[in-house]
């Protein structure tokens, strides 16, 4: 008798367990929902009073933990991953700030690397929400807009590290630097990965422009690690590094990627950071941009853990071995093979067809393609047409995204009629892809989708790696 009730038992406790967890879902979609109907990320409006009047009512949790602060144009995400992961190998306690999120909201705020549940998403808001809501009224008030989308899930974000708590956040800009709400905080350490040409219309038509933004993260007396740079970005950032009295570590002066070869299921690296070379290090991402978002990493982590000196190298082997960097060229399914990445301006574009050259040997490669409204199309295109046998234009599940016709009367200038295809949804057009990739060779055919995160985003729900 007792041996039948148990697994009854079991049964209806998993069942509640279901019910409850849905029901925590439901609730922070209601959340989500509410904060979406704010001004959208890329809607901006440069100040940082609002974030800085409610972090201020809230006790400034931004200020409760050491923050390693992010910014560029491409390999933001990915290096903020490598700098939590290093350091969360090191024992500490860590929260992670990234953006866009792939699937969930609560991707965006990770402590220990892991997502904050749904439960504790909804707390997170229910503590800040009324801060928020003091804020909003007094700028409304005002005339001035209230808090962004992007503004409240940053103050969430500090308020979830804070209570945690965390000793170490890894906080990633959301556009630019000098006016990101994330700017807020005083990162000890700043990280600038390559700065190229993207969003323009906010921060500016000239890379010195777009340099000076990003470089508005670096604060009075912090490290400011330094990725390749193209030379009139160097120097607007240089200079606004020595007016803040920061120390600046340079790749190809003070640090360097020494090797690295191509492995199965990633590279093999040789990094020369400020405390010493650290050999035959596995990193489980392809292309060589990685390897130098790797470099920025570590010797973002060097200055932080070690004051510059060296980390001990079983540590970093074991961080490195388990990176990871979900759509920046993720392999996602095989037979024909599917790979998606969040390439979405043309440097980032070039980065991906060089990596797919050097890591994959394929024989023919269709392209799944939709870009966002305010990006630049025919500079991703052109990257992309050497590379590409066909290409399917599709678009985004995103009020943002590029309208299907306007992409693909672009698509026909870079590739010819003969060579472009359109379909609505997405799955369609990943039906057709790899129909195409496969219909004129037996071996060596891939499906590429790029061109958006949010369409890489869509794409990995569709094919279950959500």
């Amino acid at each position: 008798m007792s041996a039948a009730r148990g697994p009854k038992g079991h049964g209806g406790a998993d069942h509640l367990r279901d019910e409850a967890a849905q029901a925590a879902r439901r609730a922070a979609d209601e959340v989500y929902a509410g904060i979406l109907e704010r001004a959208p990320e890329h809607d901006i409006d440069p100040t940082l009073d609002r974030v800085a009047a409610v972090c201020e009512l809230l006790g400034d949790p931004q200020r409760a933990y050491r923050v390693v602060h992010v910014t560029g144009t491409n390999g933001k995400t990915s290096t903020a991953r490598m700098i939590e992961r290093l350091v969360r190998e090191h024992g500490l306690r860590t929260g992670r700030f990234t953006s866009p999120h792939l699937t969930r909201v609560t991707e965006r705020i990770a402590v220990d690397g892991e997502p904050i549940t749904d439960e504790r998403f909804v707390e997170v808001w229910q503590d800040v929400a009324p801060y928020v809501h003091m804020v909003d009224v007094k700028e409304q008030a005002e005339g001035r807009p209230r808090l962004s989308f992007f503004e409240v899930f940053t103050v969430m974000a500090f308020a979830a590290f804070a209570d945690a708590p965390v000793d170490v956040a890894v906080i990633e800009v959301g556009m630019g630097g000098r006016w990101d709400a994330t700017n807020v905080a005083d990162g000890e350490v700043a990280v600038i990965t390559p700065v190229a040409y993207d969003h323009e219309r906010w921060l500016g038509h000239t890379l010195v422009e777009i340099a000076g933004e990003k470089a508005g993260i670096v604060k009075d007396g912090a490290t400011l690690v330094l990725s390749r740079q193209e030379e009139d970005a160097e120097g607007v950032i240089l200079q606004a590094a020595a007016e803040r009295g920061a120390r600046v570590v340079r790749e190809g002066v003070d640090t360097d990627v020494v090797e690295r070869r191509v492995a199965v299921g990633g590279q093999l690296l040789t990094l020369r950071g400020t405390g010493g070379v650290y050999t035959e290090i596995f990193l489980p991402l392809h292309g060589e941009h990685q390897a130098h978002n790797a470099l920025a990493a570590l010797v973002a982590t060097e200055a932080l853990m070690a004051g510059g000196g060296a980390l001990d190298g079983a540590v970093v082997e074991v961080a490195f071995a388990d990176a990871d960097s979900p759509g920046r060229l993720e392999l996602v399914r095989s037979s024909p093979t599917i790979l998606v990445d969040g390439a979405h301006n043309p440097s980032g574009a070039a980065a991906l067809v060089e990596a797919v050259e050097e890591a994959f040997a394929f024989q023919r490669v269709v392209g799944v393609v939709g870009v966002m409204a305010d990006k630049d199309p025919e500079g991703i295109l052109a990257v992309l047409e050497p590379s590409l046998a066909e290409i399917v234009i599709t678009r985004a599940s995103n009020p943002r995204a590029m309208e299907i016709e306007d992409l693909a009367e672009v698509a026909v200038d870079v590739f010819g009629e003969d060579r472009v295809h359109v379909r609505e949804r997405l799955d369609d057009a990943i039906t057709l892809a790899a129909d195409l990739a496969e219909a004129e060779v037996e071996r060596g055919a891939a499906v590429l989708v790029t061109g958006s995160i949010m369409l890489v985003a869509d794409a990995r729900v569709y094919l279950g790696r959500a």
